[in-house]
């Protein structure tokens, strides 16, 4: 019988609020479908990861390509409020999170471990940005053998051509496409 898990990604102050300094242009809009999406989770006691990008206030573990952009607006500082995940989406007592330092939530990780102590075969994927932490998730869980689904109004990106892009991109390796609402009703 088939066991799935949900994956919320960077949902945090840093990445979602208004004055954010790495501000997702789609992250508030989706919040609506990741709260409809988690509380079936939560309904039918599901597992329920948060995975929240963490670096260290020194940048030292911040990935090459963003060191410049991390020295002049430090982002995601670990104890910072900017790290927290956003009000909407706190976890529950029973749900985990687990911090990464680069976009794919399985390198470096206990992920992998996490999901397979917990006998979890399928992965449901919500949060942002849909080319960055989303897609690499995405591939490193196809790798892992996971069948993947994302949810297509539950995930953002800069725009919604950049958006679209990657989903199609995804669908075309056999990422399974679905929308937030119809998630909820198959597991009612």
């Amino acid at each position: 019988m088939k066991r799935v898990a949900l994956l919320i990604i960077d949902m945090q102050s840093d990445f979602v609020l208004d004055s954010a300094p790495m501000k997702v242009a789609q992250a508030r809009t989706i919040i609506p479908n990741i709260q409809l999406v988690l509380a079936a989770f939560r309904s039918r006691n599901l597992p329920v990861f948060h995975l929240l990008r963490i670096h260290r206030a020194d940048g030292s573990d911040v990935e090459i390509i963003r060191q410049a952009l991390f020295r002049k607006q430090p982002f995601a500082v670990e104890g910072a409020h900017g790290a927290a995940i956003i009000e909407e989406i706190v976890p529950a007592p029973r749900e985990y999170v687990i911090t990464k330092t680069r976009m794919s939530g399985f390198i470096a990780t206990e992920l992998d471990l996490m999901l397979r102590t917990l006998k979890v075969t399928d992965i449901v994927v919500t949060g942002i940005q849909t080319p960055n932490c989303i897609r690499t998730t995405v591939f490193d869980a196809i790798a892992y053998n996971y069948p993947v689904i994302v949810i297509e109004d539950a995930v953002g990106a800069k725009t919604g051509e950049i958006h679209r892009a990657n989903l199609d991109d995804m669908a075309n390796i056999g990422v399974r496409i679905m929308l937030a609402k119809d998630i909820a009703k198959a597991f009612t």
